[in-house]
């Protein structure tokens, strides 16, 4: 390994320590390792084709994340406040955007409008991590902000289709208007037939094979097979990765699929940001420092005031609302993605020297959020912006149901238990690998997912979430899988009560003592079954019978003889 590499890794190892001992995203600091090891600082290393290539499969997984969002049904169940809140948002900023961005530079109208739209995006994956850090994703406030950033990633459908027009496909802003409606119904019908009829069942035997490496790379050849496509159609790559994304979503794997992903995606999005990091002109943008944050402390004030107005507007309290518009103020990683697509595909509607610009614009307003918010949080402390108690009043909509019950195993017993807590209107969600039963048991009105019940990211992903679901029930007669269930969920809910299925008595007495309530052995509890009803035919009385039942259940079972072993 060269010392180059070293120093490489080093570097990015102190950036992310640094960034997230402040509560600073870690995207940004694989941004800053690209600057210090770029040509401009350290000179480790040089943008070759290499590293060209790494950053735009970044590029292609951070269109997929985001076109993996974008689920029809989750838009519908919170569309009110998608399209009332997060619609009112977009328009007030780019509203307020767009007079100035006439006013300071001579771009077309399209690409005015354009960069006033993307402006007025923010961080997703900053926004969410900070909601997440403070406990606020399920209060009032973080489920009207998650509703904001899941409508800037619907508007990605229609920015994304601007793109090849700003290309010089259409000069006509009529005909450009109506290019870009086309496209962006013409993406969503198709994605809905698509998924339904070639993406589902091609994903359907796949999940047959029982191979996480099969899954996996199913849905990277998905990607690259999108992004050739439309590559081919004279589009961006990236629309191709994101229309995958979006193809995915639209399937009963896609719980499966973030799951899958996510470390993949991690890997990936930093490649993106170094290799952006290290494309910064820093010699250009020394010279035009004074522009850069004159341009950032703007964008911020002008989205803090506009969020503000909206939310108020719509009866947020002022505490709320002010936190609301500070986590929001800043501009996204989809401006990033936007103005680097443009980039590498040669779209001039914007200058290149002022892309840069915006670039650095977009990254200092995304570095200053989280120092906005300690300024804030002093203040507040001190009494001097509001005085009272805060409103952590959890939202009576979740962004996701939270179901009562979480079944892991949906094969007989699973269904049983379901359709109990069906009778009695209790909630749940149960999640299988049998790709098969998952969907028969789907159409047949049962409400399961596709995905790995040891996996963390399913169970949050199905809905679990501590203090709310209120029971997990592992149906599954693998030892070693319900084992590995039960550590998953210690890690997500130490005190979550657990009910497992166990083949014998030693697999039973096995889960009870890592923290199970309920650990039942099916052998014994059918010989019970059998026993009683064979006792009751003898002219045993039933009283009798259940004394005699007691007696072997108590204590664990602990009076039921071991089996004889014959080997």
């Amino acid at each position: 390994m060269s010392t180059a590499t070293l120093i490489f890794f080093a570097i990015a190892f102190g950036a992310v320590f640094f960034m997230r001992l402040f509560k600073m995203g870690t995207l940004l600091a694989f941004l800053l390792t690209g600057i210090l090891a770029g040509q401009h600082v350290l000179g480790l290393f040089e943008l070759s084709g290499t590293w060209n290539f790494l950053g735009d499969l970044g590029i292609m997984f951070l269109w997929f994340n985001i076109g993996l969002q974008i689920n029809m049904q989750r838009l519908w169940q919170l569309r009110r406040t998608i399209f009332g809140l997060g619609a009112s948002q977009v328009l007030m900023v780019a509203t307020m955007l767009f007079p100035i961005l006439v006013g300071v530079t001579a771009w077309t109208l399209l690409g005015t409008i354009m960069m006033a739209l993307i402006l007025a995006m923010s961080s997703t994956s900053e926004d969410l991590q900070i909601l997440i850090d403070r406990n606020q994703l399920q209060t009032n406030m973080g489920r009207q902000t998650f509703s904001i950033l899941l409508f800037q990633d619907l508007l990605s459908i229609p920015l994304l289709a601007m793109l090849p027009i700003m290309a010089g496909k259409s000069i006509n802003l009529g005909a450009s208007a109506i290019d870009i409606l086309v496209m962006s119904v013409g993406l969503i019908v198709g994605v809905i037939i698509v998924s339904k009829f070639l993406i589902n069942p091609l994903m359907r035997l796949v999940a047959k094979l029982q191979s996480q490496e099969a899954f996996v790379l199913a849905i990277m050849v998905n990607i690259a097979v999108w992004a050739v496509i439309l590559h081919l159609m004279g589009l961006p790559s990236a629309l191709g990765a994101f229309l995958a994304g979006m193809l995915m979503s639209e399937t009963v794997y896609r719980h499966q699929v973030t799951a899958s992903v996510e470390p993949y995606a991690m890997l990936f999005l930093s490649f993106f940001f170094i290799v952006l990091g290290m494309g910064i002109n820093l010699p250009f943008l020394i010279d035009y420092w004074k522009i850069v944050l004159i341009g950032c402390f703007g964008l911020v004030a002008i989205k803090f005031f506009a969020l503000y107005i909206v939310a108020r507007v719509r009866h947020v309290s002022g505490r709320e609302a002010s936190l609301m518009s500070l986590i929001l103020a800043q501009g996204g990683e989809f401006g990033l993605l936007i103005l680097q697509t443009m980039k590498t595909n040669g779209i001039s509607a914007v200058p290149p020297e002022h892309q840069e610009i915006l670039i650095a614009i977009i990254i200092v307003s995304i570095m200053m959020t989280p120092i906005l918010l300690l300024i804030y949080d002093t203040l507040l402390k001190h009494g001097v912006l509001f005085s009272g108690k805060s409103n952590k009043k959890l939202s009576e909509t979740n962004l996701e149901a939270t179901p009562t019950v979480v079944i892991c195993g949906f094969g007989r017993m699973g269904q049983i238990i379901a359709q109990m807590l069906s009778s009695e209107n209790i909630s749940y969600v149960a999640i299988d690998t049998n790709v098969d039963e998952v969907i028969m048991a789907r159409e047949s009105g049962y409400n399961v997912i596709y995905g790995e019940s040891r996996k963390k990211a399913i169970l949050l992903a199905a809905g679990l979430k501590p203090r709310k679901t209120r029971a997990v029930v592992i149906a599954l007669n693998d030892a070693s899988v319900a084992s590995d269930i039960v550590h998953t969920l210690n890690s997500i809910a130490p005190r979550m009560k657990i009910f497992a299925r166990a083949h014998n008595l030693k697999v039973s007495k096995e889960l009870l003592n890592m923290g199970v309530k309920s650990a039942t052995p099916e052998i014994i509890e059918s010989s019970f079954i059998i026993g009683s009803n064979l006792m009751e035919s003898l002219g045993l009385s039933k009283t009798k019978i259940n004394t005699l039942m007691d007696f072997l259940r108590a204590d664990g079972y602990a009076n039921v003889k071991k089996p004889i072993d014959t080997k």
